[in-house]
């Protein structure tokens, strides 16, 4: 029953952290590496780095909503 779930790479869900400069601040984001994959290809297909692309979608909550209360939640739900 839950063959699918227990033989995907361990690697997917692994978490690595990170640090970014996100708008002029030093930050580190804990994600699995399924998610770091999946942002890095959208910043590619942008034409971002990645680290270009995260401070983009953070400033762009921080202008819809005032605050980010918690990126790293954002990010895997986006």
């Amino acid at each position: 029953m839950c063959h699918l779930f227990a033989h995907q790479p361990q690697r997917d869900y692994e978490s690595q952290t990170r640090s970014l400069r996100m708008g002029g601040h030093s930050t580190s984001i804990r994600l699995e590496m399924s998610f770091w994959d999946t942002l890095e290809e959208i910043a590619a297909k942008e034409g971002m780095s990645l680290a270009k692309f995260l401070t983009t979608l953070h400033d762009e909550v921080l202008d819809h909503h005032g605050e980010v209360k918690n990126f790293a939640s954002l990010l895997r739900c986006s």
